[in-house]
């Protein structure tokens, strides 16, 4: 992409509404765009970021053998009153909406109920199990505060997967796998390092949940962990009984502010039950569906990963996220000259700075961008027979010969 053409424009001073640095950043540098509080539009840099988490998500669930659907966003009624929570006093997130026919519909805050309602189409034998089923899908929820920019939003991007077994104990087996399969996303995102398994509430579900935490100073959550971090725990869960559980004590734990970047639970027949999915087993009798739920918020994991890589003079996107691998500069004749040969074969993976901009502003706007690369192509440095290649995450330039460069060579 030739920055020329790019459809953003960069900000050189914060918004004053947003109080969180990623936000700032992430809109100074033109990846989204703010409607209202809690609702932003995702321009073409920004939904390049999402489409690669995506692309990491999507890989690791379907190696443990997931498959992906997309559910509708508007949601009828007769589900979701059969598991009790469409009452607007029970769910307080609904966002609703008249047919002009007669009639209201919801939009989906999640999709545990139309999902298995679904189901009932295609499970009768227990030879129909087990099924993992998941998705990509905006998600719509009435928050009564939006804060930490795209972190917390009233509509958002979620990837929300569903498991379906005969029993608990297949259904523990693919739980076992999931986590292992979070882990792994949070690695190639960039932030596993500071992402952390962590027990929460069950809820009505089971004694506990699992969530994933991610420790940054904005993070909503307050986590306790010891010294090697082998026990992580959420603060709705830290009591005695759940310290002994754990067999830690509270005087070894230290806490931290964290930011939730996923959570799974056993849910049981908690949906299946109501909504009677059912199957027959082996025997010919007639057995409720177990199940789990398992969720990521995408476009939330984006502004997780930009406030917490973020420096003081922007973003800083691992090469697995970045919307581009490089920022190419080309700076005098000669050093565009070659530029535009170096950028030829590589539009996919670079961003070339051909704009008339003097070198100071280009190398703002790397810097603010957070392309994993900048490259630079000036007249000086083909004089030295010499091309400058900088780091953004470690801040290190390297000065490569300049004969027989190319960018699919780079790393060689």
């Amino acid at each position: 992409m030739r920055f020329s053409k790019l459809f953003t424009k960069t900000l050189r001073t914060a918004p004053k509404d947003e109080a969180a640095r990623g936000a700032q950043f992430l809109l100074r540098a033109g990846y989204i765009h703010k409607e209202l509080a809690g609702i932003y539009d995702y321009l073409p840099l920004g939904l390049r970021v999402l489409e690669n988490i995506k692309k990491i998500i999507r890989e690791e669930l379907n190696e443990i053998g997931c498959q992906e659907v997309l559910m509708s966003s508007l949601q009828n009624p007769e589900p979701w009153q059969k598991t009790d929570r469409w009452d607007i006093e029970k769910m307080d997130i609904w966002f609703r909406t008249q047919l002009a026919a007669g009639g209201e519909l919801g939009l989906a805050p999640t999709h545990e109920e139309p999902m298995t309602n679904m189901l009932k189409s295609y499970v009768s034998s227990y030879k129909d199990l087990p099924i993992y089923v998941y998705q990509f899908q905006t998600k719509f929820r009435n928050e009564l505060r939006a804060k930490s920019g795209i972190m917390r939003t009233r509509e958002f991007l979620m990837k929300d997967l569903y498991s379906y077994s005969t029993d608990e104990e297949s259904h523990d087996k693919f739980y076992h796998e999931a986590e292992k399969a979070y882990k792994r996303i949070y690695d190639r995102l960039g932030i596993g390092g500071d992402t952390f398994q962590t027990f929460a509430s069950g809820g009505v579900f089971s004694k506990y949940s699992h969530e994933f935490q991610t420790i940054t100073e904005v993070g909503e959550d307050t986590i306790y962990f010891n010294e090697d971090k082998s026990v992580v725990l959420n603060e709705e869960v830290l009591n005695d009984e759940v310290l002994q559980d754990l067999g830690v004590k509270r005087e070894e734990l230290k806490s931290a502010r964290a930011a939730e970047v996923g959570n799974i639970f056993t849910l049981r027949e908690k949906y299946s039950a109501p909504l009677d999915l059912a199957f027959n087993d082996k025997d010919g009798g007639r057995k409720t569906v177990f199940m789990g739920c398992y969720g990521i918020g995408v476009s939330r994991v984006m502004g997780v990963i930009a406030e917490k890589l973020a420096d003081d003079k922007g973003l800083v996107w691992p090469e697995n996220v970045a919307p581009y691998k490089y920022y190419l500069v080309n700076i005098g004749d000669e050093g565009t000259k070659l530029a535009e040969k170096l950028y030829k074969g590589h539009e996919e993976d670079t961003l070339y700075d051909d704009r008339d901009l003097r070198p100071g502003e280009k190398f703002a706007d790397a810097e603010l961008l957070g392309i994993p690369y900048r490259i630079v192509v000036s007249d000086r440095n083909l004089e030295k027979g010499i091309i400058e290649v900088t780091n953004r995450a470690t801040g290190e330039t390297r000065e490569l010969p300049a004969k027989d460069f190319s960018l699919s060579n780079l790393h060689s």
